[in-house]
């Protein structure tokens, strides 16, 4: 069975396929789009091992000519060297504006394909097929793309739709755990931020810390739920205007964590996770919602087996001087995405480094 889910934009609407067994026929929802014939399948090798080699049968069988660019796998490869690798790999190919990029793999591997796809001959074809749950949820929908800058996380991209997102349940099989909770902390974050009656759903799974533990009926509704959330916030605002910043909820002091710690000791869903911990906190001390509901919150991120509290040895100053480096940042104070009941968060500039350095101590290790 497919589910479809539209994402409605002025310029370029497109469909996410969520279907189980649907990566054997990605070259036919490939060809449906009337793509150019070259294609540059982008991934890692690791996922590229488990899904490469029926990826590119199924896009070879529907008449495409297709190449690799396989980059290194991880967060700390997420700059402008992979991204030469990319255009190497067009330019051997010689990729044409008709021709399309693929990106297989996780967040990384789609945020960069889409960045190289948006600025290759300024801008060819790009199809997104996450393998995290992680970039089926989130990353892979909304057309935010890019690499990390040693000093900020994401502040080189571009905003660059694909054509079609193809989501294919059956690839989490192979998913370290670690990856999957990971993906389990954007999920929860569309509870608190867009659905209580979604949040109230995952609160009533009595595991939700390893895929095999979750029924395949709850996963759908994870697929479906945070994938529609995800569509409809981008539709209401594609460039981050206003609503879309919601969706940033956990990830200003989460950016400020995995940017300290290198990219390399907390993975990103884990950053987002504390980062959510520090938010609810943080509008508990400032009274915009209750106790109650931020200990739900954080009774739900701690079911996934995210941590909770900030890494060993991270200096809080330090997070506190990253904060102003966010691309939310602007006229010099750092916007906050705050929750104001369980569905409902606002973006507020008006929080005290008294209060960020109140909870952060009290997350410390």
């Amino acid at each position: 069975m497919t589910s479809v889910i539209k994402v409605n934009l002025p310029q370029q609407s497109y469909e996410i396929a969520i279907a189980s067994g649907g990566l054997d026929k990605l070259g036919e929802y490939m060809a449906s789009l009337k793509l150019g014939t070259k294609v540059l399948v982008v991934s890692n090798p690791t996922v590229f091992q488990h899904y490469g080699e029926e990826a590119l049968n199924s896009i070879k069988s529907a008449g495409f000519d297709v190449t690799t660019c396989i980059l290194p796998d991880g967060e700390s490869y997420k700059n402008l060297e992979s991204i030469e690798k990319i255009y190497n790999a067009a330019l051997e190919n010689r990729l044409e504006r008709s021709s399309t990029m693929v990106a297989l793999g996780g967040g990384v591997i789609g945020d960069m394909t889409g960045f190289a796809a948006a600025t290759w001959l300024r801008g060819i074809n790009f199809v997104q097929v996450p393998t995290t749950l992680l970039a089926m949820v989130d990353s892979s929908i909304g057309g935010k793309t890019g690499v990390n800058h040693p000093k900020g996380k994401n502040l080189i991209g571009a905003f660059y739709q694909p054509q079609f997102v193809l989501i294919d349940p059956e690839v989490l099989q192979t998913l370290p755990v670690r990856e999957f909770r990971a993906g389990m902390a954007e999920v929860i974050k569309y509870g608190v931020i867009w659905d209580a009656k979604f949040f109230a759903e995952m609160e009533a799974s009595p595991r939700l810390d390893e895929m095999n533990c979750i029924s395949p009926e709850l996963l759908n509704t994870i697929l479906m739920s945070s994938c529609q959330a995800k569509a409809d916030v981008v539709g209401k605002d594609e460039r981050e205007a206003g609503l879309r910043a919601i969706l940033n909820y956990g990830h200003t002091i989460g950016h400020a964590v995995e940017s300290l710690t290198g990219y390399t000791q907390v993975i990103h869903g884990e950053a987002v996770g504390i980062g959510m911990v520090a938010a609810g906190h943080i509008a508990a001390e400032l009274r915009m919602w209750t106790l109650e509901d931020t200990q739900r919150q954080n009774a739900l991120i701690a079911k996934t087996g995210l941590p909770t509290k900030l890494p060993n040895g991270l200096n809080i100053e330090a997070i506190i001087d990253s904060l102003q480096l966010d691309k939310k940042v602007k006229a010099g104070k750092v916007r906050f995405v705050l929750p104001t009941q369980m569905g409902v968060v606002t973006v507020t500039d008006q929080v005290s480094g008294d209060a960020i350095r109140k909870v952060l101590q009290a997350m410390g290790n």
